[in-house]
């Protein structure tokens, strides 16, 4: 059983326990013990291969373990009855990594398909929500007519967060959402989340390799390491932990850099 920081107040909501995860003989994880608390952004962050999106993927219900267990407000997400999943997983709200936003649909459509499929609306209804979630992903209205080719990165990466607001998930699962964006849009992607899990009040399982959004938005930093997590703590804790990842991702010439804009943004403010 994870034990939560000193930092943290509230409510574990993802528990994850004893996890292993393994393809044929290569194991990815094993042991692996991760707890997220409600309203928290949480960044995972870990080198090439360490299994991060294997680790969210095991978590929403695209992987299933070798071993161990997956809680999920209280509930055993690995043993739950097929309609019970279901209901559990209108609960979440993922974007992946490239969007996977289909192609042959307007983003429209894209957003009011589960909102027909599992909420039961009909289309009309569920493209006037899907116009509310447009403009929740900060789009112009128009966007909602085009199709993904037509798209930029960035409005990719809006589109799709836009998709998995949908159903009004509770906890938000991101992986890699700035990744491909240019510094500005990343920077502008990074606030959105934040004003979103501050109105809305949702939790953020984030996966990512954006020091800049690690330092701007993340209230704890899960690094996996060794097919665990070496440590789940707030930033100040991670930096001391001592490990020659963590030194040379975090105390490098970029991770120098994003601690100083962190610092001075909060000196602005």
């Amino acid at each position: 059983m994870v034990t939560p920081p000193t930092t943290v107040r509230g409510e574990a909501i993802i528990q994850v326990d004893n996890l292993t995860n393994q393809f044929g003989a290569h194991v990815v994880h094993k042991d692996l013990d991760l707890a997220v608390y409600r309203k928290e952004i949480l960044g995972v962050v870990g080198g090439s291969g360490s299994g991060k999106s294997v680790l969210l993927r095991s978590i929403v219900g695209l992987q299933k373990p070798a071993h161990g267990s997956v809680r999920v407000f209280g509930q055993d997400a690995l043993g739950l009855a097929p309609e019970q999943r279901s209901r559990l997983e209108r609960r979440f709200g993922v974007l992946f990594q490239r969007g996977a936003l289909f192609s042959s649909l307007t983003v429209t459509e894209n957003i009011a398909m589960p909102l027909i499929e599992h909420a039961g609306l009909g289309r009309p209804e569920a493209e006037h929500l899907a116009g509310t979630k447009i403009a929740l992903a900060g789009l112009p209205a128009a966007a909602g007519d085009q199709y993904p080719a037509s798209l930029s990165g960035g409005m990719i990466k809006r589109a799709a967060l836009a998709r998995a607001l949908a159903l009004d998930p509770e906890i938000l699962f991101l992986d890699e959402p700035t990744a491909g964006l240019d510094p500005i849009g990343a920077g502008a992607f990074d606030q959105l989340i934040l004003t979103l899990r501050n109105a809305l009040g949702l939790t953020v399982f984030l996966v990512t390799h954006d020091l800049d959004t690690l330092y701007t938005i993340c209230d704890r930093v899960a690094v996996l390491s060794d097919k665990r997590v070496l440590v789940a703590d707030t930033l100040p804790i991670v930096e001391a932990t001592e490990d020659a990842w963590v030194h040379e991702y975090f105390h490098g010439p970029r991770g120098r850099a994003a601690s100083r804009a962190s610092q001075q943004a909060a000196e602005v403010k």
